[in-house]
């Protein structure tokens, strides 16, 4: 047996944000967040990809605002006391995405992540999404923060 493969049968734990959209559950590694802010004043920038809210003054970094639900095609939903942005650099450009809910951090046995099904994996708008996280309590959806954005919509928001 090749060592590599040998690697990758130990057992690995990785460390996820938890967070909600409307009753989906999905996780991210925490190693893609910089940070997880509460809302606030976002300035709209005009002619921006509908999906964009505008950008706010992050401590002198003007970052930009996206609207996860809107970015997945989802319903939108009014901001309210549980709504968080969660904060994320990727090639150089820092991003917000907005979200229902930060719910905990857990971590997660590799052996207790399975991959999509590939009736999912075969459309386009799963790119993003890696795998299916098995808990206590039920299923939460894995997501790439990285593989979110187009490498266009990443050069304009690094303007």
């Amino acid at each position: 047996m090749n060592p590599h493969n040998q690697m990758m049968d130990i057992d690995q734990t990785v460390q996820v944000i938890v967070f909600a959209l409307g009753e989906e559950i999905y996780g991210v590694d925490i190693s893609q967040v910089k940070e997880i802010i509460r809302p606030t004043k976002i300035t709209r920038i005009p002619n921006s990809p509908e999906f964009i809210e505008g950008v706010v003054n992050l401590r002198g970094q003007i970052t930009t605002i996206i609207n996860l639900r809107k970015r997945l095609g989802k319903e939108t939903k009014e901001t309210d006391n549980e709504t968080r942005i969660i904060v994320v650099e990727y090639e150089n450009a820092v991003i917000g995405m907005i979200v229902d809910t930060v719910n905990e951090v857990k971590y997660l046995s590799s052996k207790n992540i399975d991959e999509l099904p590939s009736i999912i994996t075969s459309r386009d708008d799963s790119k993003f999404l890696t795998g299916v996280g098995k808990l206590d309590d039920g299923l939460l959806t894995l997501m790439d923060l990285d593989k979110v954005f187009s490498e266009e919509e990443i050069e304009g928001m690094q303007r």
